[in-house]
Formats: structure tokens, sequence, C-alpha cells
């Protein structure tokens, strides 16, 4: 079936560019795209997304998803399980295609729905990796505010639906997989890993002498690969790899695709249209950039250079920070497997929250800044 989809994906493509009138505007289009390819591959990808993929890669091997989810059940104190379920995404390394599941199953487990949503949203919109290169790509300040916003909201929107609908606390308790266990090592060599991958993207972006930050770039990279290779056993070690290349097979095509389509419609987009929908911080441009986040489906990472060619043709900040909180987080095909673990009232309300609520945060973030 993917086979299938996807050979009718290239299909409509190829028939798109074959019928399509040849003219100076779509060669522009078409450079343009491959230009944009070219400046992610060269400035991006091998600085910033590489090392978070590695960093992506030991979560999931040296980290216990269960001694993170026990702590949303219903017996958690609040301010625990809110917190927790909160930041547990970056922890957990989720994207967009396994949150659901991951969801899913931590309702069935005995997750209050309050955690258990602010899980679903937080999840895919502080994505390590995502959150890395939204702070590389889109700045600073939008970086920023995509992290606060998206761990406010998502404990907001659990707290709205919990007192939407009030449920009386489930009586199952977690059922922890035993056989799912974070590999064993040295645990001081297993912090110093950590904390040098993460000094590789911080080192990175810093503005200091260039022989100075490609010293200190190496060094990080010698003692994360000494730790590797002396300090870790070495199937735990190659666990770490093939995580780390599960993450990159699954996320780089779709980041590339979203790249070149980034660029190959922003010279073809009119720059009225966007400054006339989107280019004011009003509440009519957040409501339509929420609203069109919330149905448009994005791979994980994809959302970034499509912000990048909007915010280029006159997207202003605050729409652009309510459709990074939307888009992400929800999508139709998102929408359907939702309901089919909540139900259509609750998906509805849950869907109203994150629009009303990511519309509020737009707003808000473009008048501080």
């Amino acid at each position: 079936m993917k086979d299938r989809n996807a050979f009718l994906i290239i299909a409509v493509v190829f028939l798109a560019f074959y019928f399509l009138p040849a003219g100076e505007a779509v060669s522009n289009a078409i450079l343009s795209g491959f230009q944009l390819l070219h400046e992610y591959a060269t400035q991006h990808v091998l600085t910033c997304l590489v090392p978070a993929f590695f960093i992506a890669g030991a979560i999931t091997v040296f980290i216990r998803k269960e001694s993170i989810i026990k702590y949303l059940g219903h017996k958690s104190k609040k301010y625990v399980s809110y917190s927790i379920a909160s930041v547990s995404g970056a922890v957990l390394a989720v994207c967009s295609c396994t949150i659901l599941p991951l969801f899913a199953g931590i309702r069935q487990r005995g997750a209050g729905l309050g955690p258990a949503i602010t899980f679903l949203f937080a999840g895919p919109a502080i994505n390590i990796a995502a959150i890395f290169l939204t702070f590389s790509v889109l700045g600073f300040e939008i970086g920023l505010g995509r992290v606060f916003f998206a761990v406010l909201l998502s404990i907001i929107v659990g707290i709205s639906m919990a007192l939407i609908f009030k449920e009386k606390a489930e009586g199952g308790e977690f059922l922890i997989q035993k056989s799912e266990r974070a590999q064993k090592g040295n645990s001081k060599a297993i912090i110093v890993f950590f904390i040098s991958m993460v000094m590789i993207l911080v080192v990175n972006g810093l503005q200091i002498d260039a022989m100075l930050k490609y010293g200190l770039f190496g060094l990080f990279v010698i003692i994360v690969a000494y730790i590797a290779a002396f300090r870790i056993r070495r199937e735990t070690t190659i666990n770490w790899l093939k995580e780390t290349w599960n993450f990159s097979k699954m996320l780089i095509p779709y980041l590339f695709i979203g790249v070149f389509i980034a660029g190959f419609i922003m010279p073809l987009l009119p720059q009225s249209l966007i400054e006339n929908l989107v280019g004011q911080n009003t509440i009519q441009g957040n409501l339509i950039a929420s609203i069109f986040g919330a149905f448009m489906y994005f791979s994980t990472l994809t959302e970034i250079p499509i912000m990048q060619a909007l915010i280029a043709k006159g997207m202003a900040s605050g729409p652009a920070l309510a459709l990074l909180l939307t888009g992400p987080s929800l999508s139709l095909p998102s929408m359907l497997v939702i309901r089919k673990i909540l139900g259509t009232k609750k998906t509805l309300v849950y869907i109203l929250l994150i629009i009303f609520y990511s519309a509020i945060a737009g707003l808000l973030f473009d008048s501080i800044i």
C-alpha cells in the first residue's frame, strides 16, 4: 500500500511538471527549490541536525520510557504529572509519527485525561531535532517562543480538557513492559557523553573566534567518540548508532522534500496575499494561521522551511508562532486517530482549544517581542 501510494504521488508530481507551462516563473521556482536545499544541506543538516540525531538516538537507548510514563497516572500529584507530560516528548525523542501510539498506550494504562492530552500536544512540538532546527533557521526569539508556549499551552490544554470532561480516576495502573529497559553502562561516562553531544550543538551556535570554535567542536567530538568506543559496551554503542540511523533515514528525506517544496513555492506565492492574510498580528491573522496549521499535514521538521518561506513573504511573527504550535501537533490524519481514542466530542473540543490557545499565544508573542 505504501509503495503504491508513493508511486501515485510521484506520478502526480511528474504529470504536474509535464503539463505545467514552461516559463521563467517555473524555472525560477525550481532553481529556488534547489538553492534552498543546498543551503540547508551545507548550513543546517551537518552542523545542527546530525548532532541532534545522535542525541535523539542516545535518548532512545539510555533512557527508559517507562520510568517517565509511570508518573502520568491518576495517583501522581498534578504538578508532577503535568510537568513531566509537558517535557517528556523531548526526553523520549518522540516525533509526530510516534506520539499517537504512545498517547493511546498511556491512556489505556491509566494516564489521566489531562496529563495524557498535555503529552499528546507537547510531544511533537518540542521534538529535540525540531527545536534545534527552529533556533538555527528561524532565530532565537521564535525558537524560544516555540519552546515556552508549547510547554505552557500543553499544560493549559490538558487542564482545560480535564475540567471540561471530568472523569473518574481509572482503576488500572500502568502496565510497564519489563522487557524494554535502558542500556546499562557507566553512569558517569553516560552523563559526560550526553553533555558533550549537547555542547557540540552549543559551540556550533557561538559567535567566537573560528580557531577556538573548531577546537572546542573537535574536542567534544573526540570525547563522544572515546566514550562510545571505550567506556560503553560495544552492543550498546551499536544500538545507539542504529537508533541514530533510524531517526536520520526516517526524517531527513521528508525534510529535504519539504525544503525543496518551500523553496519552489517561495517565488510563486504572491507577497500581497501573505501580507493581507497573515501579514499583521491580528486576531484574524492568528486564527487563519492556527486553522491552516491544524488541518495541514507537516512531516516532522518540514514545518520549519515552510515557515521560513512564509516569513520571507511577509508573514508576521505572531501568526508564524501560531502555525508552529498547531502544525506539528495536529493534522487531519492525526485527528482521525485521536477520534478513535477519545471519541468525537472530546476530539472536537481538543482541536478547538489548540486553535484558540495558539492564536492567543501568537497575539501575545508578537506584542512582547
